[in-house]
């Protein structure tokens, strides 16, 4: 299921590339393209040109290429689908999807969004303004939570009111409990699902509204937190509270500390980190690091990872290896809460990121300060204790690297400690399927193969009459000039010619050239005449005395045209000559 293609292709045409990527980096024309500072990678010189003809980009920095969908999908890190919509809106072109239900069942979730988002003012209103909201004004206050930090987080109040809301906003009954705003209660009637809670409303990376969590006022009864129930626009096991304020910094800093709660992730912010999310009431899962990982490469743990290692570290670390990923635990005091001291010690919060230790070092440190090393039997059992937290990591590298931390601290023989400890776990390696996808970038050399190439792509009529495929020497080029002549777009090359041949094109496309194409399809005759020449040498020597006859003429001729390609009065006569040359070839079976 997805898009109709001629749908994608219209977005691709109704968008202006120049004006999407102004958004994020400033671009001024320069010749027939556009040039700036790269988005993707910090520098002084701008070495990022856009092609607007064409539609595509590419950064001689960093390397990265693409086109109007490619750039959205990294900057905003959507997959495909959700990157042509995003332009759709854009460009105002409507879309049509391959299947009939696909396509309903994205009118229902934007029905669901809209609803969310409204009762997403509704409460925020409430809290600023209504009468009943004052108590819930006096917690914030006291939590440190001022008028800016309550109006950016969109922070709201549900009234201690069975459907205050519902009435609101008029819903059908199945619009309000699919999107977990409230439920039809036993005498068929609708009831808000949250009442008398100070309310945090969820939204996705893309700042789509998704659902809430609500926290009981002090003294209150009932559940402390309380979050929207599962839907098919609210997933738990997939969400992130405040990732989309936050992913920007994630980017930049490579790195995302994960808390427990909201106002903890409040609390960093407050505190001048930006990057710091929340699992919204459920432990942290595969899903959520497989969200994170497409912003960045290290996760802080920001909450007791002590008593989730004793759950989650065969999780932890089999995410480590089959993500490439880092996992770190933030150093922070003991039983001090992240969002309190955010509030009277922002400068230790940050500290307790920067200082945050590897997950497995972090629980083994715990275990030998808690351990009684003042005897020979408090600091064997320390030892056996932090040897069973190692045996779980699954490198045996890893594992031997701890085996001599614990030997050092406890005061241990090291081959003792060794001969205690398990090696049959599984060597940890980098994902290598994580490593293809992300691709191996190979930037060629400048060569008379990408000149030519710039010119098929730039002035094809002028260099296309001069050249041939068995020119071409690199691989690469070789597939890329074939798959030019076979399409009429580079969208199309782009499309079937695979990665490599797909980032060589966008980076073509945006750079100029001001060569003659006689002078460089000299360049690449040259070579290729010296190639036949010598393969005319060595025939001569193999064959016989009536065969050496013919092949001399060739070989003498071959070498009168190498003369005359060097020349430049008489390259492109002896192009002619060689392409006429090699088109009897092709016609003459016994050639």
């Amino acid at each position: 299921m997805g898009i109709v293609d001629e749908d994608i292709a219209r977005v691709r045409d109704a968008t202006d590339i120049v004006a999407v990527i102004s958004q994020y980096t400033q671009l001024r024309r320069v010749g027939q393209r556009f040039q700036g500072l790269c988005p993707f990678h910090g520098e002084k010189s701008p070495s990022f040109s856009v092609n607007a003809e064409e539609g595509l980009y590419y950064c001689f920095g960093c390397q990265v290429s693409g086109d109007a969908i490619t750039f959205v999908r990294e900057k905003e890190h959507l997959d495909f689908v959700e990157a042509v919509e995003w332009l759709s809106n854009k460009a105002g072109v409507t879309l049509r999807y391959t299947d009939a239900g696909f396509s309903e069942d994205r009118k229902r979730k934007a029905r669901l969004h809209d609803a969310i988002e409204q009762a997403v003012e509704w409460y925020h209103d409430r809290l600023l303004s209504g009468d009943d909201a004052g108590a819930a004004r006096s917690y914030l206050r006291q939590r440190g939570f001022d008028g800016e930090v309550v109006r950016r987080y969109r922070i709201g109040w549900a009234p201690d009111d069975w459907d205050l809301l519902a009435r609101s906003l008029r819903l059908s009954d199945k619009d309000l409990t699919d999107s977990g705003l409230g439920f039809v209660n036993r005498r068929a009637r609708q009831q808000d699902a949250f009442r008398d809670r100070v309310v945090f409303p969820v939204f996705d990376a893309q700042g789509t509204a998704v659902g809430f969590g609500g926290r009981i006022l002090p003294g209150a009864e009932g559940p402390k937190y309380k979050n929207s129930s599962e839907s098919t626009v609210y997933a738990k096991s997939r969400l992130l509270y405040a990732l989309n304020w936050a992913k920007s910094e994630i980017v930049e800093a490579d790195e995302v500390v994960v808390c427990e709660g909201y106002t903890d992730v409040i609390g960093f912010a407050t505190a001048g980190l930006g990057r710091a999310v929340a699992t919204c009431g459920t432990a942290l899962t595969e899903e959520h690091v497989k969200l994170l990982r497409r912003f960045a490469s290290r996760v802080v743990l920001a909450f007791d990872a002590d008593a989730a290692g004793q759950n989650a570290a065969a999780r932890f670390y089999e995410w480590e290896r089959a993500h490439d990923l880092d996992v770190a635990v933030a150093d922070l005091p003991s039983g001090v809460d992240p969002g309190e001291l955010g509030q009277s010690d922002p400068e230790r919060l940050v500290a307790s990121v920067e200082a945050a230790r590897p997950f497995l070092g972090f629980r083994v440190d715990r275990a030998i300060d808690g351990g009684d090393l003042a005897t020979a039997e408090g600091r064997a059992r320390t030892a056996e204790t932090a040897l069973a937290m190692v045996r779980e990591h699954p490198d045996p590298l890893v594992r031997d690297q701890y085996a001599i931390t614990v030997a050092t601290r406890c005061r241990l023989e090291l081959a003792l400690v060794r001969s205690r400890m398990d090696r049959s776990g599984p060597v940890s390696v980098a994902s290598e399927a994580n490593r293809s996808s992300n691709g191996v970038r190979r930037v060629l050399a400048d060569s008379p193969e990408l000149e030519a190439l710039r010119l098929a792509i730039h002035r094809p009529t002028e260099i296309g009459e001069l050249l041939v495929p068995e020119l071409f020497t690199d691989e690469l080029c070789a597939a890329t000039y074939q798959l030019l002549g076979d399409h009429d777009t580079l969208h199309g090359v782009i499309g079937e010619g695979g990665p490599e041949v797909g980032e060589l094109v966008k980076r073509l496309s945006v750079e100029e050239s001001q060569a003659e194409p006689v002078d460089v399809a000299a360049r690449l005759w040259e070579p290729y005449l010296d190639r036949l020449m010598h393969d005319t040498a060595a025939a001569m020597t193999a064959a016989g005395n009536d065969e050496q006859v013919d092949i001399f003429r060739e070989h003498t001729w071959l070498r009168l045209k190498l003369e005359d390609v060097r020349e430049p009065t008489r390259q492109a006569g002896a192009i002619g000559d060689l392409l006429g040359w090699m088109d009897e070839l092709a016609e003459d079976p016994n050639a």
